[in-house]
């Protein structure tokens, strides 16, 4: 299967390395960093490590995962999926294989790598991160009936089926935005159990009083916005 990665990334000069390196080659066609306007070396650092640099000067989360979709369409042959991981090295690249297994071996249509069934070292999410994913998903059950675990950023969808989902949310919805699309069009999901640790660098989200608030609003919004949009 043809596999096409993208990873957002704001100021990860320290970690983006450490992130193109652990990917397993083996298993991918293309590396894409999605540069969101960084005022460090994160760009020229992941070009030296191999990975085709877009640039993005609208920050937003969604905006970079948007810029790498867009990129992604305009190639003349498509990638069976996209795995999407983020630039801080919080995740482990390394199990990519089992997050995009379930795709091959069960026709999965897309697959959540969950943080919360994996081994997660003690530091790695703070508390209103840890309670923010549990409101989440509480209320994702609540509405939708469908138990997601977590809303981890590490995940890998069939490139048909993202596009189904005509993704839009440039900021912090873009996770739930998937996941809860996904869930209305009844897509096979499945979630994979992935091992998180803490990150290089600050948080841009959980790391300030303000990231926090405002993404935990986007989400909790999200979740009531699509219940009542037709997808």
């Amino acid at each position: 299967m043809l596999v096409d990665v993208v990873i957002p990334a704001f100021n990860e000069q320290g970690a983006i390395n450490n992130v193109i390196a652990d990917i397993p080659k083996d298993l991918t066609r293309e590396i894409i960093v999605v540069d969101n306007n960084s005022s460090d070396k994160t760009a020229e650092i992941a070009n030296k490590a191999g990975a085709k640099v877009l640039f993005e000067k609208n920050r937003g989360y969604g905006c970079a995962c948007l810029k790498g979709v867009d990129y992604i369409k305009s190639k003349s042959v498509k990638p069976d999926l996209v795995v999407f991981i983020d630039g801080d090295y919080s995740d482990y690249p390394s199990q990519m294989k089992d997050v995009i297994e379930p795709i091959v071996s069960k026709n999965a249509d897309m697959v959540i790598g969950s943080r919360s069934l994996g081994n997660m070292e003690p530091q790695a999410m703070p508390f209103q991160q840890r309670f923010g994913n549990w409101l989440s998903t509480s209320l994702i059950y609540l509405i939708y009936r469908y138990k997601y675990t977590d809303l981890g950023p590490f995940r890998a969808i069939k490139f048909n089926r993202l596009i189904e989902l005509k993704m839009q949310d440039k900021t912090f919805g873009w996770t739930v935005e998937m996941q809860l699309k996904a869930v209305k069009k009844k897509m096979h999901i499945i979630e994979v159990p992935v091992n998180y640790r803490q990150r290089i660098g600050v948080s841009k989200i959980s790391g300030t009083f303000k990231g926090t608030i405002l993404a935990g609003y986007k989400i909790i919004v999200s979740i009531f916005k699509y219940a009542v949009i037709k997808i």
